[in-house]
């Protein structure tokens, strides 16, 4: 397999060595790295984050690190428009793009393109919500399948989030959300990418979370999160999703001690890494999968 030609895709759970394992391989392949992580685009927020060192990204270029302001949202399609852009850029190079993260929805808009749906006015997505409370899921889900029948067995009837979606896209468009799916337009195909998930056991996982959070404080993370919270960043902002945020802010406060803040951060990690290797099972089943213990032999390859 010619490696140097394909766009590479590294995913895994949070703390998994992904950047690291990223950098070692950009070396090897002459490649160049670009940010798949929904956090780290955002400047104000880096040691939190967990974003590539300053002397990381001084030995292989990195794109898309740390370059959105906080108090805008950042969007999946904007992020796919910067990292096609990239792609081309680096491969034009003769350079490898290397894609690293852990944002399963950015690796699957550059693996399968993004649904252009239209945008539902907020009033019928409010009346839709209405009607799907009222009703309750089971009914509700009976009433979609009868004004769409093309989402049946698509869509989980267990599924509210999904089902009022495809009830409001119908209503509104009048076209069934399987319909645009399949105006979806593919940029790459699947013969372009090396599709990476590293795998890690649950203990050893844990273990590297816990050391990771303890180095967060040691690294000055809760100076970080006062200029954070210094420039007063609306709460509708993803940015605010960042975990660690509002436990620092209330440790700030007086509420929590230290350990209890570096405690409730471990834990949040912990289930946001369960949450990627739940998606990776049900969304990356195609992906290549290496256990940690065996990234050092993979290089040896190259």
């Amino acid at each position: 397999m010619d490696i140097k030609s394909k766009i590479i895709l590294i995913a895994g759970p949070t703390a998994s060595g992904k950047s690291s394992f990223a950098i070692k391989l950009a070396k090897k392949i002459n490649g160049e790295i670009i940010n798949a992580d929904s956090m780290q685009v955002y400047k104000e927020i880096k040691v939190l984050t967990a974003r590539p060192k300053k002397k990381d990204q001084e030995s292989i270029k990195h794109h898309l690190y740390g370059f959105q302001s906080a108090k805008k949202n950042f969007s999946t399609g904007q992020w796919l428009t910067f990292a096609k852009k990239k792609i081309k850029e680096i491969q034009k190079k003769n350079k490898t793009p290397i894609l690293v993260g852990g944002t399963g929805l950015y690796f699957k808009a550059i693996t399968e393109g993004l649904v252009k749906i239209p945008k539902v006015p907020l009033k019928l997505r409010n009346q839709i919500r209405d009607l799907q409370k009222k009703l309750g899921q089971y009914e509700f889900y009976k009433r979609l399948i009868k004004i769409d029948p093309l989402v049946k067995n698509k869509i989980n009837p267990k599924d509210p989030q999904r089902s009022i979606r495809a009830y409001e896209v119908k209503k509104y468009s009048n076209v069934s959300l399987i319909e645009w799916f399949k105006k979806t337009n593919k940029t790459f195909q699947d013969e372009d990418f090396l599709k990476i998930y590293i795998e890690f056991s649950r203990p050893d996982l844990i273990e590297r979370i816990n050391k990771r959070v303890d180095q967060m404080f040691k690294n000055g993370v809760i100076h970080e999160v006062k200029g954070f919270l210094k420039i007063k960043v609306k709460k509708d902002k993803s940015s605010n999703k960042i975990i660690g945020i509002k436990e620092i802010d209330k440790f700030l406060m007086g509420e929590y001690d230290l350990r209890t803040v570096k405690d409730l951060i471990s834990i949040k990690t912990r289930q946001y890494a369960k949450r990627q290797s739940t998606w990776a099972r049900g969304q990356m089943s195609s992906w290549q999968k290496i256990d940690y213990r065996d990234l050092p032999k993979f290089l040896k390859k190259f």
